[in-house]
């Protein structure tokens, strides 16, 4: 689930992002293309198209960041510093007899 989120909010940004870089906020941008008033999708249209989506697209952003943060696994509630540990979760540890030695012999010298 929150890997779905973590791409929506991604694609989300890209368009976003998209969508700001088209406008222009002196009338130009993408607006300035359509500049005759016969067009059925004028200057006017398309800026107000273009902020309502930026306005669209940002909601979504924060509704998805939101859900995202919420989403996230946040393991468990208990301070592992303060665990207790009770004596019989220890098993008796068996001693076991040393190995035994081999005598070593010196190295002889090598003045003999």
């Amino acid at each position: 689930m929150y890997t779905i989120i973590v791409i929506l909010i991604i694609v989300v940004a890209i368009l976003l992002a998209g969508v700001v870089l088209i406008q222009n906020s002196k009338g130009g941008g993408l607006a300035a293309n359509f500049q005759a008033p016969q067009q059925v999708l004028g200057a006017r249209q398309t800026a107000d198209f273009l902020e309502k989506a930026t306005w669209w697209l940002a909601g979504i952003m924060v509704a998805l960041c939101l859900i995202a943060t919420m989403s996230v696994h946040r393991g468990s509630t208990e301070d592992p510093m303060q665990t207790e540990v009770t004596v019989s979760d220890f098993s008796p540890v068996q001693q076991q007899a040393p190995a035994a030695t081999m005598p070593v012999e010196a190295p002889a010298s090598e003045a003999e």
